[in-house]
């Protein structure tokens, strides 16, 4: 049998966010795959290679996502 599942990890043991189908005392083999940062999530969207743009595009505050709470 092949589960895939989301698991947390806390306090040193990794926690399945739903109950699993296993039998108390199961033995189990597991992979784990971490989740991907935003910016490994959205590489390559833009396609460009202009390093002064891409400092830009990086650093601008104006194209902060979300962008800041406006001051009143």
């Amino acid at each position: 049998m092949s589960l895939t599942f989301e698991a947390v990890y806390e306090n040193g043991v990794l926690k399945p966010v739903d109950p699993l189908p296993l039998k108390e005392q199961e033995k189990v083999t597991i992979t784990v795959h971490t989740g991907q940062s935003w910016v490994e999530r959205t590489a390559g969207i833009i396609p460009c290679t202009d390093a002064r743009i891409i400092e830009w595009a990086a650093e601008d505050a104006e194209l902060d996502y979300p962008p800041p709470p406006e001051v009143s």
